[in-house]
């Protein structure tokens, strides 16, 4: 489907225009704020073919796109361009419902997210002109290496304006205000003075000393303590003069707060954290460096590796260089060979599709992709991938290498971690892509993955319930109705129980929703009533696990029609096949039994297996 087709699919079944608070998008993901997560159906969301994978971490749920996100986000604000215009009121009941941590990562993550990949390529950048310097392509002295050198580092010199525009949208402030501040913090003039031996006073009282150029998490704290100084100029003085006189007092006041306290403050803060990860890598760096390199992708699911960003960036204005970024890329590059494996393995179609696409956008960088749609579905090549990744990270923290500029970890960001330690370097990125490929061919797919047919056959697929065969198209959800999950059909149930339509594998499990993959290749979906995920599997009983070898006509499933209608939904029973391009799909048309085929399934000649 088009872009406008997924965006409002997306919008629809994650509550509508009026439950999203808040949107915005990473390299991967579309995150959501929502007024009410229980309006979202997961299931229908996860089932999208254009949904990579849906997770809900961080006080965020996040649909997982992969490369085409950006193209998929400026559709959804096309149709609805106030999705993320709510109240005081509405901002300060959810703030009080979300855990402090949440509200902190989601505060993170959203601001530096926007502009994450043009600093990451910018970083790109500084760290080849580092390496055309060590071969003498160019010289410091050189019009072409100060003019790219400018290009690179503006962005990463200037960073606290960039801050300060993306946190004062999270916390709903004036941006232009808050970049005014931040200007002010990196003003030539002023910042000259701040680091001459002279010291600078305002009223007398001495203004300590320092370059907040590049810094991170003085502006954070400003834009943090102006996000409640703002409301109250505005409840103060009159609407008439409000535009003024609110930017006017703000700067007043916290330019001179923020140079005297938050901004000393904030370096402190920031020294202190950038100190800590030092002292580690310096004291027991082989051992820093396996936890990092094993735990980074954990920190990516949970949606904690935000956190780090901060630091990161810290690290490289303070100190000039970071020792994290190496040990991170060595995580990405394991889940690259972890893909890798997997596409070498496998022969279904799908999965192997997914699997190779993975393993490039891997090594750019981009990993969300490969755990939720291959690694950690499979479960085992995420687990050696996390192994692989410890392995190479240790070897790097021995080997104490170091990024010289912020860069996206990936095969791009090399040039920047070549100031030292380039041995242990390139022998732990490979070892942490080999062993992690390797791995996974010899031990992490399991036979029910890739053992799947090379051909699709004939098939007849049989009614999961006994009752009153409908049409898919008088179903009453648009979704399903419309086929976008693919052809089916419904029945209205006449029993409690759900058997298994074909012999197969059951591939998910959810409370109201089980997918099975049979043994001729037909992907089915079989969803119990409409928008009963919101009963939080209340009235069902699932029969199996992911994984389990089922034959037709095997009880999977059991639930209370009776009941799921009081509870006021419809408890009819659909059927689809997921897989609907790759078959001729004939529906039955006997309204009255269920006691023969519902689905006859003939491979489609068009569609290579």
């Amino acid at each position: 489907m088009d872009n406008k087709e997924l965006a409002q699919k997306i919008i629809t079944v994650v509550g509508g225009a009026n439950n999203i608070q808040s949107v915005w998008h990473c390299a991967t993901r579309l995150r959501f704020k929502l007024k009410d997560k229980t309006l979202v159906d997961k299931n229908t969301l996860e089932a999208i073919n254009e949904v990579v994978a849906v997770v809900d971490s961080g006080g965020q749920l996040q649909v997982v796109i992969g490369n085409d996100v950006n193209t998929v986000y400026q559709a959804l604000r096309e149709q609805h361009q106030t999705v993320d215009e709510v109240s005081d009121e509405t901002i300060a009941e959810t703030a009080n419902r979300e855990k402090m941590i949440n509200r902190i990562i989601t505060f993170i993550s959203g601001t530096f997210s926007p502009f994450l990949g043009a600093l990451a390529g910018t970083g790109v950048l500084k760290g080849i002109l580092a390496l055309s310097l060590v071969t003498g392509w160019l010289t410091p002295e050189s019009g072409v290496y100060k003019i790219w050198y400018a290009a690179g580092d503006a962005l990463f010199y200037f960073l606290p304006i960039l801050l300060a525009l993306t946190a004062a949208k999270q916390l709903r402030v004036n941006q232009y205000t808050a970049m005014a501040l931040a200007g002010a913090l990196v003003y030539p003039a002023l910042a000259t003075q701040l680091m001459a031996k002279a010291p600078l006073t305002f009223f007398g009282v001495p203004v300590v000393g320092a370059n907040y150029a590049s810094s991170v998490l003085p502006i954070l704290l400003a834009v943090w303590l102006l996000s409640y100084l703002e409301p109250q100029f505005n409840r103060i003085l009159p609407a008439s003069i409000r535009n003024i006189l609110t930017p006017m007092l703000i700067l007043m006041i916290m330019v001179p707060l923020t140079l005297l306290s938050i901004g000393p403050l904030g370096n402190w803060i920031g020294q202190v954290l950038s100190a800590g990860i030092m002292s580690i890598n310096q004291s027991v760096p082989f051992l820093a460096g396996a936890i990092i390199g094993a735990c980074w992708q954990l920190f990516v699911i949970f949606g904690v590796h935000w956190t780090f960003i901060p630091i990161i960036a810290n690290n490289i204005g303070e100190l000039g260089h970071d020792p994290l970024t190496p040990i991170i890329c060595v995580s990405v590059m394991a889940q690259a060979g972890a893909a890798l494996g997997v596409f070498l393995r496998v022969r279904d179609t799908k999965l192997k599709s997914i699997s190779g696409s993975s393993v490039i956008t891997s090594l750019l960088g981009i990993t969300e992709p490969t755990i939720y749609g291959v690694t950690l579905k499979l479960k085992k090549p995420f687990y050696i991938a996390v192994g692989a990744g410890g392995l190479g990270g240790a070897i790097i923290g021995l080997g104490k290498v170091q990024a010289t500029a912020f860069t996206l970890p990936s095969l791009l960001s090399l040039p920047a971690y070549l100031n030292g330690g380039v041995i242990y370097l390139v022998l732990g990125l490979c070892l942490a892509f080999g062993v992690s490929t390797v791995g996974t061919y010899f031990f992490g797919v399991t036979e029910a993955a890739h053992d799947q047919p090379t051909q699709l056959h004939d098939e007849d697929v049989k009614a999961p319930v006994v009752g009153q065969i409908v049409p898919l198209i008088s179903v009453d959800d648009e979704v399903f109705a419309s086929g976008a999950m693919g052809q089916g059909i419904g029945i209205i149930p006449k029993q409690n129980v759900i058997t298994a339509p074909v012999t197969g594998e059951i591939i998910t499990v959810h409370p109201h929703a089980i997918g099975i993959r049979s043994k001729q290749g037909a992907e089915l979906l079989i969803h119990i009533g409409l928008n009963t995920v919101q009963l939080n599997g209340k009235y069902f009983k699932t029969l199996v696990e992911p994984g389990k070898k089922v034959n037709l006509g095997d009880s999977i499933l059991e639930f209370d029609r009776s009941a799921i209608q009081a509870a006021g939904y419809d408890p009819i029973v659909l059927l689809i096949v997921t897989n609907t391009p790759e078959y001729r799909c004939q529906i039955t048309q006997d309204l009255e039994t269920t006691k023969n085929w519902l689905i006859r399934l003939q491979p489609n000649p068009k569609v290579a297996r």
